[in-house]
């Protein structure tokens, strides 16, 4: 087992230098102007960062005001109960409402987690877990379905949210389950 993590270490060392090397190496080789094409590609980079700026803009403005008026508090607040009963602890229930939205806020909500609790506690080993189990659902929606123009998500959606639901709640109950 200890050689298996030696060969991970040594090999987690040279996979970005041999990246950074190894593309433009396999350009020339194949005679791609490389320089030109990564020009081009940073272009459209910059036009899909562009295209994209409404839909961040428009997220971050709505959990802003959904933690500012004071919503999310009186929420928690009004869930308590109901989270105690089925086990969730009703300081990760905030992580679970804005994790599928962005990954900034919801680590600026694990950071007050750790100032609140340390960062030995099980409430912010859950957090952090949520916080690495699932994704930013809805921020990958604008950011992959803006860039491109799509307007209907069609399946998207629900099947994200499933996934993320089934990973904040797994998450709480193998944390407590390992730690508990």
């Amino acid at each position: 087992m200890e050689s298996v993590r030696q060969a991970i270490d040594l090999l987690s060392v040279f996979v970005i230098p041999t990246l950074l090397v190894g593309f433009p190496l396999y350009g020339l080789y194949r005679r791609v102007p490389v320089y030109e094409e990564f020009v081009v590609g940073a272009k459209e980079g910059f036009n899909v960062a562009v295209r994209i700026i409404p839909y961040l803009v428009a997220i971050l403005f709505a959990i802003g005001m959904f933690r500012a008026s004071g919503a999310m508090d009186f929420l928690v607040d009004g869930l308590r109960p109901l989270l105690s009963a089925v086990g969730i602890p009703p300081e990760v229930f905030p992580m679970m409402i804005i994790r599928p939205l962005t990954g900034s806020g919801s680590a600026a909500i694990v950071l007050d987690l750790i100032q609140q609790f340390g960062e030995d506690s099980i409430i912010v080993k859950i957090a952090a877990t949520m916080f690495g189990s699932t994704e930013t659902t809805f921020y990958v929606l604008a950011v992959y379905f803006g860039s491109v123009g799509v307007r209907k998500t069609r399946h998207a959606v629900p099947a994200g949210l499933a996934a993320d639901f089934v990973a904040l709640v797994l998450a709480v109950y193998v944390v407590q389950w390992l730690f508990g």
